[in-house]
């Protein structure tokens, strides 16, 4: 999963983030029950999804915001389509109501599978962070929010 945010991040377009968090960074901040992974034929980690809270406060329990990365090498055959079909499948058993993300602009790719997956555009959120690394270092980026409200969960 390392590997895969890496790869990521070496885009310029995928997070804010110049470099993977530890371990228990990452499982601190992520719901235990909403994190999956696809693996390819060998067993090898192709891509992965997973959410964290958006707020502490009771009334947001249903609102969440996801992550979803995959390999290079893996790219636009459907890894993050079926991470996001299942990540929709477990939220939606679990009583969430909403899934959102940031997205950059830029990630056409990332903006188009989340379309397809249902997802709406909410707005863009102005120079929102600046960046840290790579070829937008020190620049103010946008990104735009998106979301997925279920049809069947009610908040």
């Amino acid at each position: 999963m390392r590997e895969i945010y890496a790869e990521g991040i070496a885009t310029g377009n995928a997070t804010f983030e110049a470099k993977p968090p530890s371990w228990e960074d990452f499982d601190r901040g992520k719901l235990p029950d909403h994190r999956f992974v696809a693996v390819d034929e060998s067993g090898a980690v192709i891509g992965w999804i997973a959410v964290s809270p958006t707020s502490s406060r009771a009334v947001y329990r249903g609102v969440v915001e996801h992550s979803v990365y995959v390999a290079a090498r893996a790219r636009r055959v459907g890894v993050g389509r079926c991470l996001l079909d299942e990540l929709v499948r477990s939220s939606e058993a679990a009583g969430i109501w909403t899934i959102q993300s940031s997205i950059f602009p830029e990630n056409e790719a990332t903006l188009a599978l989340h379309e397809v997956a249902g997802f709406r555009l909410v707005g863009t959120r102005e120079r929102i962070a600046r960046m840290t690394y790579g070829p937008y270092l020190g620049r103010f980026r946008d990104t735009l929010l998106v979301e997925r409200r279920s049809p069947v969960v009610e908040p």
